[in-house]
C-alpha cells in the first residue's frame, strides 16, 4: 500500500520515497505526496527524481505514476518526489470552496440532485438537476460563501472509522465524504467568484473561481 503523505501534511511539497515497482515508464513508491486523480479532483503535477510525471492513477491501495520517459532508477532505489506547490494550493482552496458552495446552494434550493463535480487548478464546478436558471440566487450564495471565507473557521479531514480507504471533510455543521486535499481553515480559501452555466434542459452548473 502506498502511504499517502498528502493527508498528513498538505503543505509538504517534497519527500523521499523507495521505489517498489518499475514496469516500463510506470512506477510505484512506498510513500508519496503526489495526489492522483480521484473523486473529481485533478492530480498534482510534479516529478520523481526530476523526471516529469505524465499521469498519476489510483490502483487499489496504491498509486501508479506514469513517467514522461523511461526511469533512470530501479526497484529498491531511493527517489525524490516534488510537486507543483502553486497548483496544489489552488486545488485545495477550490475543493473546500465547492463544498461550502454546495451546502449553501442546497440549503437555499431544497437539496437538488448533484450529478457531477470536478476540481482543477483553474476552477471548481458543481452540476445539478434543477428546473430553472439559478442566476438570480447565485449572488446571494457567493456573498454568503465569501463571508465564511473571511472567517477563520477550521476545516477538518479525517479517515473513515469503518473503512480506512475512505475519508471525510467537515466544516462547522457540514460533513461530506471526501478523499481530496484541503486547507486547514476557511480563511485560507480567500475570496471566490461563482458563475452560472447552462449545460442543458433541467441542468444547472455552478463554476467556482478564485478571485
Amino acid at each position: 500500500m502506498t502511504k499517502k503523505l498528502f493527508y498528513e501534511d498538505t503543505q509538504k511539497t517534497e519527500c523521499e520515497a523507495t521505489v517498489t515497482s518499475v514496469m516500463g515508464p510506470e512506477v510505484m513508491v512506498n510513500q508519496t505526496i503526489f495526489f492522483a486523480f480521484s473523486g473529481g479532483q485533478a492530480s498534482d503535477s510534479g516529478t520523481i527524481d526530476s523526471i516529469p510525471v505524465k499521469e498519476a492513477v489510483v490502483s487499489g491501495e496504491n498509486i501508479a505514476y506514469v513517467l514522461g520517459q523511461m526511469p533512470t532508477f530501479k526497484e529498491g532505489d531511493k527517489v525524490i518526489i516534488k510537486i507543483d506547490e502553486n497548483k496544489r494550493n489552488k486545488i485545495m482552496r477550490l475543493h473546500s470552496a465547492i463544498h461550502v458552495a454546495h451546502f449553501l446552494f442546497t440549503e437555499k434550493t431544497g437539496n437538488p440532485k448533484l450529478i457531477g463535480s470536478n476540481i482543477d487548478e483553474n476552477k471548481g464546478r458543481l452540476d445539478y438537476q434543477y428546473p430553472e436558471p439559478i442566476s438570480n440566487i447565485l449572488p446571494e450564495i457567493e456573498q454568503k460563501a465569501n463571508e465564511i471565507f473571511s472567517q477563520d473557521i477550521e476545516i477538518k479531514t479525517y479517515p473513515d472509522e469503518q473503512n480506512h480507504n475512505k475519508r471525510g471533510w467537515e466544516c462547522n455543521e457540514w460533513k461530506v465524504p471526501c478523499g481530496g486535499t484541503h486547507p486547514k481553515s476557511t480563511k485560507e480559501i480567500g475570496k471566490v467568484q461563482l458563475k452560472r452555466k447552462n449545460i442543458g434542459s433541467g441542468k444547472e452548473r455552478i463554476e467556482v473561481y478564485l478571485d
